[in-house]
């Protein structure tokens, strides 16, 4: 006989953890499935982002700050630490507790809310009376029932063709995260937010870090100025980072790891390195879902497909997070499992994904909400722009830290804010306020005549929007 419940979740990354906590609080029986295990082969919910993504990379960025600074930075402010070197194991080994804290913490909060919590391997086995039926293959196998189904599989990193993951010499995120030395060379193929931050995090630690992109601009998604900006910086810091090129090879050996490529200008290139971190996208992950036994359908890309709601071809089965359309991002996931729970239960949950923010945790960070300059240049809207270096921000200044500004995009007509870019200190933090006033309809005006703390770096926030109608208080 099987256990029945009103919803179960398979998969406990952001999307399906979140889901099932908030079906729970809306009074319905509620189970969640996830596979995940820690090195003592014990459940390790979270997903991708807590145990190989988000979460340990934040870890790891915190420690190789520290190091940079205690290297490079503390003398600025009278500090003298002679020689400073770095205990690799105990970094990683201080991200590996941070990973279980978070683990433990999502497991008291099923403990907590009442979910129950299988571990193993989720898949679909049929659908009878109403019900679909879900095997759990775990430590024991066993099956489990509900009327509906979220689905929130996640993501796994794409491989290159012909460079398999041996997360040894070529190394997806989950490898880039566990190096146990830092390597004297390192490549990174893919300048997107993981090659990004793992090559940050190594290069600080003292690698010679190259990173190769496909795409002939760098971060191409980003604002053109922020973009600009980043490239400038990181070069600056020591990132070698070549553009348009196309990789023809990528032998490993003894020695580490051998990657031939054409650089924009079409010339045949050789990078030897000690270890290759491959970061070049994600695909969605259905692997062994069992789709076909009850005829859920997959997108060209092996995505689930769904609607505007997160609903599936089949009645009653829900897909949230990467493995559906939309931007991978765990805050993304979590919004849309809180709404599928809410919709479960007859409320209208709300997901916007013009408010959605993306952030890159390099140093300086880059963070964005909205439509970016050329975007709005492209689709014919006009638009006004004001724009506040952190170099005239006091709390920059005193922090040490001036790089970068802030820049608002608004209607040319209304003044409502289409976008906001920021790269420099504390972005991921500055954000919010940008996404809080898109999602409330605010324009410049309204961001420029609210009271902002002195000194703090959100004047410079203040001062972009007073820019965009050409005024500035000059803090």
């Amino acid at each position: 006989m099987s256990k029945q419940f009103d919803v179960v979740v398979i998969g406990g990354g952001p999307g399906g953890y979140i889901a099932a906590i908030r079906a729970a609080q809306l009074g319905f029986n509620t189970a969640c499935i996830d596979e995940w295990k820690n090195a003592a082969g014990g459940p390790a919910p979270g997903g991708t982002c807590t145990n190989v993504g988000c979460i340990p990379s934040k870890a790891l960025l915190q420690s190789s700050e520290h190091f940079e600074h205690a290297n490079h930075h503390f003398a600025d402010h009278g500090i003298s630490t002679g020689k400073v070197s770095i205990d690799v194991a105990k970094m990683v080994g201080r991200k590996d507790t941070v990973v279980k804290q978070n683990n433990d913490g999502i497991l008291y909060l099923f403990k907590k809310n009442k979910v129950s919590f299988f571990h193993g391997r989720g898949s679909f086995v049929a659908a009878k009376d109403g019900l679909y039926e879900v095997k759990v293959a775990g430590a024991a196998e066993e099956v489990i029932s509900a009327k509906h189904v979220i689905v929130a599989t996640g993501s796994n990193a794409r491989q290159l063709p012909g460079a398999a993951f041996d997360e040894e010499n070529i190394l997806s995120n989950d490898g880039a995260l566990r190096i146990g030395a830092v390597p004297k060379k390192l490549g990174v193929i893919g300048s997107g937010v993981i090659g990004l931050e793992m090559g940050s995090v190594w290069r600080r630690l003292g690698a010679e870090v190259t990173v190769l992109e496909g795409m002939p601009a760098f971060l191409s998604a980003v604002d053109d100025g922020v973009a600009k900006e980043a490239l400038k910086q990181f070069t600056k810091q020591g990132l070698k980072i070549e553009l348009g090129v196309k990789i023809s090879e990528v032998k490993t050996g003894k020695k580490g790891v051998t990657v031939a490529y054409a650089n924009a200008k079409g010339e045949a290139q050789e990078l030897a390195v000690d270890k290759l971190i491959v970061s070049i996208g994600r695909v969605p992950n259905t692997i062994g879902l069992n789709v076909e036994a009850v005829g859920l359908a997959l997108d060209e890309r092996g995505a689930i497909v769904v609607d505007g709601d997160c609903k599936t071809n089949l009645p009653n089965v829900w897909a949230v997070g990467d493995v559906v359309r939309g931007p991978m991002l765990a805050h993304k996931a979590e919004e849309e499992g809180v709404a599928v729970a809410e919709r479960i239960a007859g409320q209208h949950g709300h997901v916007n994904f013009n408010t959605i923010p993306w952030v890159i945790y390099t140093s300086p960070e880059i963070a964005w909400v909205g439509r970016t300059e050329q975007q709005l240049k492209a689709d014919g809207v006009a638009y006004k722009a004001g724009q506040f270096p952190f170099l005239a921000n006091g709390r920059a200044r005193a922090l040490g830290d001036t790089t970068g500004f802030v820049k608002i995009l608004a209607d040319a007509k209304s003044d409502e804010i289409l976008g906001v870019h920021i790269i420099g200190p504390m972005a991921s933090e500055l954000i919010a306020e940008a996404v809080m006033a898109m999602e409330f309809k605010a324009s410049a005006e309204d961001i420029a005549r609210i009271c902002h703390a002195h000194p703090s770096l959100s004047e410079s926030t203040k001062e972009a929007a007073l820019a965009v109608d050409k005024r500035t208080l000059n803090f």
